[in-house]
């Protein structure tokens, strides 16, 4: 007999990534390994979840639609064992984007899966796309427009290379659609024409800009288009690309069907069939409101953006880091300054890393990005500049940030001063709030011994704590004696710290 294959070892699962793309019709999971500079896709699963179907008028998930949900990520938490956190990605989009605060479905979902789910914004959703879908296209860089029809959003975004330049995300999705104009299964001519018209509205207001931007090339994405795509190649109305004429054509036949029920395409898969119909008339509406004649379609879609994207911060590519440097650019932030702080900063970290058991992955690079954020509210007034800082960052279309990034980081921005008040850090995942209460200790204590803005001060501070208690000694003899300042705010953190509660003492 031939010798029982060897189960996968540890170290070959250390090479593995995986990207997991929580949408609202699917949820796709995407594994691969790394082979020198390129990627090997080794695995590939997928659940028809329905997401956006379950959600109800409170914004809640229906009970059915959140056992199946669960359900799929327990299977998909069972394929990620072994595999590093840290090479692991999750990201909800637009149906998760719609839950109701305070939802426990995240929550839940994450101890399911096993990891943390990451619910990102449209416009990262829309780059995420696009860095799929134009990943090893080759070196001829073409204008390129990149349409995404999923379950509950359509995402458009002109670029050229790899670099976006337009990036929309629209309430339009299969499932939406579906929902909206053939609830009852019913297909009609009148309904059809309803449901073309109402997605050319939902797009009108981009309709100017993307036609002035113009492309060279427009590109499908999703299942939805790719269903569509194989539908009109398998009755021969199209060779490569979809065309308008196709798109008549298989509008027509669609029509001819009558119920959702009798949608039976071969080319079809089936659990695509309850939500074709939607998809259709979103894709006819897209094409109608940019007057595309022709498209190709693309197999490659977010998971793979997802995982390009998580091998970028893994190799120290993070693009992150270029939308704070872009922010702090486009508000004037004092450069040298923000430097020093985090100069400081970092070296306050170093010594309470352990005593408060942080987390320096997390942390060091969100302590990095505050530190230079932390005067970004300036553009607009001094007075409760940190309150304007944490509205823009809370606000703005910061590429590469989830939204619980974002709101860890507005909530850093809001802390370096003022008060601490446990209202910025409301609304984080539990084990996430107490770390980024310490973390906006730190910055504050940074902020406070630069507030001289001395350029390359070099405060000799020794930081001590345990849980809820944190000494500071300076090393130098009268050092904080000769900077009456420093020991006034000092002095008055003491007050502050106390709503945490945490003792702070000056030694």
């Amino acid at each position: 007999m031939p010798p029982a294959k060897p189960a996968r070892s540890a170290s070959t699962r250390a090479q593995e990534f995986a990207a997991i793309d929580l949408g609202s019709n699917s949820f796709h999971m995407l594994v691969a390994r790394r082979e020198g500079d390129k990627l090997q896709v080794i695995d590939r699963l997928r659940d028809s979840v329905r997401l956006a179907a379950g959600l109800e008028a409170d914004r809640r998930l229906s009970p059915l639609v959140t056992e199946r949900a669960l359900a799929c990520l327990r299977r998909f938490g069972e394929r990620l064992r072994g595999i590093p956190g840290s090479q692991v990605r999750a990201v909800g989009t637009n149906t998760m984007r719609k839950l109701k605060a305070g939802s426990d479905f995240v929550a839940t979902a994450e101890a399911a899966l096993g990891h943390p789910i990451e619910v990102i914004a449209g416009a990262e959703e829309a780059r995420l796309v696009y860095g799929g879908v134009i990943h090893g296209r080759g070196r001829s860089q073409p204008q390129r427009l990149v349409v995404d029809i999923g379950g509950g959003s359509t995402e458009l975004i002109i670029g050229r290379g790899e670099t976006p330049k337009l990036l929309e995300s629209v309430s339009l999705g299969c499932v939406v659609h579906t929902q909206r104009f053939f609830g009852d299964g019913r297909i009609t001519p009148i309904r059809f024409k309803r449901a073309r018209l109402a997605a050319g509205v939902e797009l009108e207001f981009l309709q100017q800009p993307y036609r002035d931007a113009g492309w060279d090339l427009a590109i499908g994405s999703s299942g939805t288009i790719r269903g569509i795509w194989r539908v009109m190649r398998e009755n021969g109305w199209i060779d490569d690309e979809i065309t308008r004429d196709g798109m008549e054509h298989l509008i027509a036949l669609a029509l001819r069907r009558r119920s959702i029920a009798d949608i039976d395409f071969p080319a079809l898969r089936e659990d695509r069939r309850p939500v074709f119909i939607g998809g259709l008339a979103v894709l006819a509406g897209v094409f109608d409101a940019l007057q595309i004649d022709r498209m190709e379609t693309s197999d490659r879609a977010l998971r793979e953006g997802l995982l390009y994207d998580l091998l970028g911060r893994l190799s120290n590519r993070d693009i992150r880091n270029d939308s704070v440097q872009t922010m702090a650019q486009r508000y004037g932030v004092d450069v040298a300054h923000a430097r020093d702080v985090e100069r400081t900063a970092l070296r306050i970290f170093e010594q309470l890393e352990t005593p408060w058991k942080l987390d320096r992955v997390m942390a060091i690079p969100f302590l990095r990005w505050a530190a230079t954020l932390h005067e970004v509210g300036l553009a607009i007034t001094h007075n409760g500049y940190h309150k304007h800082g944490e509205y823009i960052v809370r606000h703005s279309d910061l590429q590469g940030f989830s939204q619980t990034d974002k709101h860890m980081l507005a909530a850093l921005v809001r802390l370096h001063r003022g008060k601490f008040t446990p209202a910025p850090t409301a609304g984080l995942p539990g084990d996430w709030i107490v770390p980024v209460q310490k973390l906006a200790v730190i910055l504050r204590l940074a902020y406070l011994l630069h507030r001289s803005r001395k350029p390359g001060l070099r405060p000799p501070l020794q930081a001590d704590a345990t849980r809820k208690a944190l000494q500071l000694r300076f090393n130098r003899d009268g050092w904080l004696d000769r900077h009456p300042l420093t020991r006034a705010d000092l002095e008055r953190e003491v007050h502050y710290l106390a709503a945490l509660p945490m003792t702070l003492r000056l030694v």
